[in-house]
C-alpha cells in the first residue's frame, strides 16, 4: 500500500538522497559560501547532514501525504461524481489551452505564468461544478440520448421518494416482503448510525438481541440485493446531533424524504417536526380484513381472558378475538357473532359471542 512502512522508508531514503545532492550542489566547485571560513570543512560537513536531514523529513510530506488524502478522496467519490468530476476536468483544461494560446502572446513574465494559472484554474473549477451539477447534467445526458440508466438507479432521481430506514424496521424484517410487494418505490436509505447500532446489537451478549442483530443485517443483505429498489448507505451527516432518532428526522428533511418504521416514539417525534412517516405496523393493520359488527365467524378458543368466562382466540392474521362466556368452549372450534370491533395502538381486538349451537 502507499503509506506501508517499507514504501515510506524507501521514500524516506530517496528524500536523503535528494537532499545530499541539493547540498552538494550548493558547495560544489569552490566550496558556496563556506569557502573563505577558517572551518570550511566543519561547515561543509555540517550544511550537507543538514539537507539530508530535511529531505529524509520532508519528502514523504511532499508525496506520500499527499497522495494518500487524494486517493481516500477519489475513493469517496461516487461512479457519478468521479465520471463528471474527470470530464469536468477536461473541459476546463481544453478551456484553459484554448484561453492560454492567446495569453501566451503577452510579455514575460505574464505570458509564461498566465496560460498556466488560467489552466489550472479553469481546470479545477469546472471539475467542482460538473459534480454540484452532476445530477442536472444525467438527466439532460438521457434527455438527448447519449446513455441510459438502468431503471432502478433513475428512479431515485426522477421524483421519486427517498425513504429512510429506521434501526426496528430493518429488524422487523417485514421491510423485504413489502419491498418485493411493490408498496415502495424511490431510494431506501440508511445511516450509518443505523449500521452501525444493527452491528452493536448483532455483539450483543444477550442471545435474543444478537440474534435480532443478525436477523437485521440479513434483511439488510437481502434488500441490498434486491434489484427492486435502490438501498443508498449514506454517512452521518449531522454530528451536532446526538441521538439515533433526531439524526434519522433530520436526515430525512434535508432530502425531504418518508421515514420508515415500527418505533412509535420516532413516529411521534417525526410528524411533530412535519416528517412524513410510514409506520409499519398501520400498513399491517390497514391490510387485515374488515370485520363488521353482525358478521359470524369461526375461532378456536385457546386460553381463558382476563375477566371471568371470557375465551380467547385469534384470526390467521393474528387479531385477537376475545369472546364473552366463551370459557367453556375451551380447545374447541366454535361460530361467534361479532359484538364490536375495538382499534387499539397495539392493534385490533374483536368482542364476540357464541352462536346457539
Amino acid at each position: 500500500m502507499l503509506g506501508s512502512p517499507p514504501v515510506i522508508r524507501i521514500i524516506r531514503l530517496l528524500g536523503a538522497a535528494i537532499g545530499l545532492l541539493v547540498g552538494i550542489s550548493f558547495v560544489a566547485g569552490t566550496g558556496g559560501p563556506f569557502a573563505q571560513s577558517t572551518y570550511a570543512g566543519a561547515l561543509i560537513a555540517a550544511w550537507l547532514v543538514a539537507w539530508l536531514v530535511v529531505g529524509f523529513a520532508l519528502l514523504p510530506y511532499l508525496t506520500v501525504v499527499p497522495a494518500g488524502w487524494l486517493i481516500s478522496r477519489v475513493q469517496a467519490l461516487s461512479t457519478a461524481e468521479f465520471v463528471t468530476a474527470v470530464v469536468g476536468l477536461l473541459l476546463g483544461l481544453v478551456m484553459g489551452l484554448l484561453l492560454g494560446l492567446p495569453l501566451a502572446a503577452v510579455p514575460a513574465p505574464l505570458g509564461t505564468w498566465l496560460p498556466l494559472g488560467v489552466s489550472i484554474f479553469l481546470g479545477l473549477g469546472m471539475a467542482g461544478l460538473t459534480v454540484a451539477k452532476r445530477n442536472d447534467l444525467i438527466l439532460a445526458a438521457e434527455a438527448i440520448g447519449i446513455f441510459r440508466r438502468p431503471v432502478a438507479e433513475s428512479a431515485s432521481h426522477t421524483g421519486e421518494p427517498y425513504v429512510v430506514v429506521d434501526t426496528s424496521a430493518i429488524i422487523d424484517g417485514r421491510i423485504a416482503d413489502i419491498v418485493e410487494a411493490g408498496f415502495l418505490q424511490g431510494t431506501l436509505v440508511v445511516s450509518r448510525v443505523v449500521l452501525d447500532e444493527l452491528q452493536r446489537i448483532a455483539d450483543n451478549a444477550d442471545t435474543l438481541r444478537r440474534n435480532r442483530g443478525r436477523r437485521g443485517l440479513e434483511i439488510l443483505s437481502r434488500l441490498q440485493k434486491d434489484a427492486t429498489l435502490p438501498v443508498d448507505i449514506v454517512d452521518d451527516g449531522f454530528p451536532e446531533i446526538g441521538e439515533v432518532d433526531a439524526k434519522l428526522v433530520a436526515l430525512a428533511r434535508s432530502r425531504n424524504g418518508t421515514i420508515l418504521t415500527n418505533d412509535f416514539n420516532l413516529n411521534r417525534v417525526a410528524e411533530i417536526q412535519g416528517v412524513r412517516v410510514m409506520n409499519v405496523n398501520s400498513l399491517a393493520n390497514a391490510l387485515k380484513p374488515a370485520v363488521l359488527p353482525g358478521e359470524d365467524l369461526r375461532v378456536r378458543v385457546i386460553q381463558e381472558g382476563k375477566e371471568v368466562g371470557q375465551g380467547v382466540g385469534f384470526l390467521d392474521d393474528g387479531t385477537m378475538i376475545v369472546v364473552e362466556g366463551g370459557a367453556r368452549y375451551l380447545d374447541r372450534e366454535i361460530e361467534v357473532g361479532v359484538t364490536r370491533v375495538l382499534q387499539t395502538v397495539a392493534g385490533r381486538m374483536i368482542f364476540a359471542q357464541p352462536k346457539p349451537e
